[in-house]
C-alpha cells in the first residue's frame, strides 16, 4: 500500500496562515522523511529567512526544558509568537520521543501564539534529529517571530546545535562540573550567550568564574563576546536578561553581516548533507553488495581505503 499522499500546496496555505493542525501536519510529514518532502521544500523556501532561530543546549539536567518554557513566557511578554521544537531521546520500542510536550510545558498549550513539538532524536548524534532543520523551515514558512530548538544535551564534541542557529544558548549549571566540561567540548567557541541556571546553588559563582576564565582564552571567529547571565529559571530570575541578550545578538549579526554568513554556511551544510544521503539512497541493493564486497577488501588488507572509494564514486557517478 502506498503512503498517503496530501496536498502539500494546501497544507503550507493553511499553515501559513497559522492553522495548528497543519503546522503539525507539515512537521509530521518532515520526520517520516515523506517522498512529498522534495515538493515541500520547494514551497517552503519563498516563505522562509524571517524568524530569529534559538538554540539551547547544555548537559542534561541544567534545565533546558524549563529555561525554555521560561523564555517562551518572556517573548510572549513582548509580543512575538514563538515556535519550539523539544527534541528527545528516542524510544527504543516505538521511535518516539520519550517526553511529550504537554507534560513539559502545558502553560502555553493553549496559546495560539506558541507551537510546541516533540522530535525524537532516532539516535542521531549532536542532540538534534535529522529532521530538525526542515522542521524549523515549516515554523518559519509558518510566520513565527522565534523559533526556540532545544536539543537532547551535547557531549565532547556534539556542537551540531550551533550549525543551525543564528544564537547559540548555553546552559550550565552548578556542582555538575560544567565549566571544565564546556572548555572540553568545544562549547566556549560555539556559545553566543552562557546561562548558569539554578544560579541558587552552592558553586554557582566559581562555575561562571571559570566559564569566564575559559571565555578569556578562547579564539572567536567574530568580535561578540559572549555574555554570562545567572539565572533561576523556576522562578523566572534572569530570563529578561537572557531575552535582551538574545536581542543585542540578533542585532549584532544584522549590523556585521554575520547572520546572512551563518545562514548560507548552514545552507551549504544542508545541501552537502542531503546529496550524500541522496548518494547512499542510490545505491540500493547492488551499491549495498558492492559496498560490502569492498569492505571486506579492505578490511582484509587485499585493498586500500582510498582505492576502494575511487571505486565506490566510480559507481555512483554511473548510476
Amino acid at each position: 500500500m502506498s503512503p498517503r499522499q496530501f496536498d502539500v500546496t494546501d497544507l503550507v496555505s493553511r499553515a501559513a496562515a497559522g492553522e495548528t493542525r497543519y503546522i503539525a501536519r507539515l512537521i509530521t510529514l518532515v520526520e517520516s522523511e515523506s517522498e512529498q518532502l522534495r515538493e515541500l521544500s520547494a514551497l517552503l523556501a519563498p516563505r522562509t529567512g524571517r524568524a530569529h532561530v534559538i538554540g539551547l543546549t547544555g548537559s542534561p539536567g541544567v534545565g533546558k526544558s524549563t529555561t525554555t518554557s521560561a523564555l517562551v513566557t518572556e517573548f510572549r511578554k513582548r509580543g512575538k509568537t514563538v515556535g519550539v521544537l523539544a527534541v528527545d531521546p528516542s524510544s527504543p520500542f516505538s521511535g518516539g520521543a520519550l517526553l511529550g510536550d504537554r507534560i513539559r510545558m502545558q502553560e502555553h498549550s493553549m496559546d495560539p501564539g506558541v507551537f510546541i513539538r516533540s522530535m525524537a532524536s532516532r539516535g542521531h548524534l549532536g542532540g538534534l534529529s535529522w529532521a530538525t532543520p526542515h522542521a524549523i523551515r515549516v515554523l518559519d514558512a509558518a510566520g513565527f517571530d522565534v523559533i526556540l530548538a532545544e536539543t537532547v544535551g551535547v557531549g565532547q564534541s556534539e556542537i551540531e546545535v550551533s550549525q543551525l542557529a543564528d544564537t547559540s544558548l548555553v546552559l550550565l549549571a552548578p556542582g555538575m562540573g560544567d565549566g571544565i566540561q564546556a572548555a572540553k567540548a568545544g562549547i566556549l567557541e560555539i556559545g553566543d550567550i552562557f546561562c548558569i541556571n539554578k544560579a541558587d546553588r552552592d558553586g554557582a559563582e566559581a562555575t561562571r568564574r571559570e566559564l569566564r576564565n575559559g571565555l578569556s582564552m578562547t579564539a572567536r571567529a567574530d568580535s561578540w563576546k559572549p555574555p554570562i547571565e545567572m539565572t533561576i529559571a523556576t522562578e523566572g530570575t534572569g530570563i529578561d536578561k537572557i531575552a535582551d541578550h538574545i536581542a543585542d545578538h540578533k542585532d549584532h549579526l544584522d549590523a556585521t553581516g554575520m547572520l546572512q554568513a551563518r545562514r548560507e554556511e548552514r545552507a551549504s551544510r544542508e545541501i552537502q548533507a542531503i546529496a550524500v544521503a541522496e548518494i547512499m539512497r542510490g545505491f540500493d541493493v547492488s551499491g549495498g553488495q558492492l559496498l560490502a564486497g569492498l569492505s571486506d577488501r579492505v578490511a582484509s588488507g587485499r585493498l586500500d581505503p582510498f582505492t576502494a572509494a575511487d571505486e565506490l564514486r566510480k559507481t555512483t557517478d554511473s548510476m
